[in-house]
């Protein structure tokens, strides 16, 4: 093992856990050809192949499987070190990943974030926003950010951002004068809807609940976008109902250019949690981010 390079270790590592070259680049800030070249090198120097390679994914073969399982607490726990070492009588030093959704980097993560790094100027954060689930310390994060429903059990996870979030569905003053305004979620089968597409392709299908009644949909769409600003700009320019987090469109609908359908249809649900696996050792940035989000509650 010491004959093999650590940074072809590490771009295994990441590529095996994005399940994609183009993914693991985009986290890495590298390119996706100096990943693949730096696989086929360990893959040489091993004699074997780690990853199954197709036109549409990437996948660990049983070899690559075997050799992520004992690598990946490997890779973090040199990490630890290194934050250990670069630590000094001024409070704790070295770099802090995170992924994120979306909608947590956004809007919950800066107004923690910002102060930390203030009281923290050793450490150096770098966040990812990411609506895909990905092995997280596979591929080189220190902690992740989730919702409780997609929480591995053998992690510790801690509130982080508002305890209680909701979906809204929304639509411009003129698109509702024009269309109707819908009473019933199975109404939206008539409408023209704007439908957010996330990065595994899945499209996101509308959930609704009242007095015990849940109702799921797959509504019929005439805006798809991976980006929610086009979204809420089809929304606001009368293209069709839009439905996303309340935090997204809050803002439009105070303004007047939305406004939200099926209010008493939209159930909250629990926050956000920031994750991190259980062991000794933490990181020490990650040990200062920990102890400051419990110490200031969002």
């Amino acid at each position: 093992m010491s004959e093999l390079p650590l940074a072809d270790l590490e771009a295994f590592a990441s590529v095996a856990a994005a399940r994609s070259y183009r993914g693991a680049a985009a986290l890495r800030g590298v390119s996706a050809s100096a990943l693949s070249e730096a696989v086929r090198r360990l893959e040489a120097k091993l004699g074997t192949r780690l990853l199954n390679r197709t036109t549409r994914s990437v996948t660990p073969t049983d070899a690559g499987e075997r050799l992520l399982e004992r690598l990946a607490p490997m890779l973090s726990d040199l990490a630890t070190v290194l934050d250990t070492v670069k630590g000094s009588d001024d409070g704790p030093a070295g770099r802090l990943r995170i992924n994120a959704p979306t909608i947590v980097a956004r809007f919950f993560l800066p107004p923690i974030v910002v102060p930390f790094l203030k009281a923290h100027p050793g450490i150096i954060m770098e966040v990812a926003a990411h609506d895909t689930f990905i092995d997280v310390f596979a591929a080189g994060f220190d902690a992740g950010v989730r919702y409780d429903e997609s929480l591995d059990l053998d992690m510790i996870a801690i509130p982080i951002g508002p305890r209680t979030q909701r979906f809204c569905a929304a639509a411009s003053p003129d698109y509702l004068a024009e269309h109707g305004v819908p009473h019933h979620p199975s109404e939206l089968m008539t409408h023209r809807c704007i439908r957010h597409r996330f990065d595994s392709g899945r499209l996101n299908n509308w959930e609704f609940e009242r007095n015990g009644e849940t109702i799921r949909i797959n509504p019929p769409e005439t805006v798809i976008a991976t980006a929610m600003e086009l979204e809420l700009a089809a929304a606001r320019g009368g293209l069709g109902i839009v439905g996303t987090f309340h935090d997204f469109v809050r803002e439009h609908i105070e303004s007047g250019e939305l406004v939200e359908v099926l209010p008493d249809w939209q159930q909250p649900f629990s926050g956000p949690f920031l994750y991190y696996p259980s062991r000794r050792h933490m990181p020490a940035p990650l040990r200062a981010f920990v102890d400051w989000v419990k110490a200031h509650p969002y």
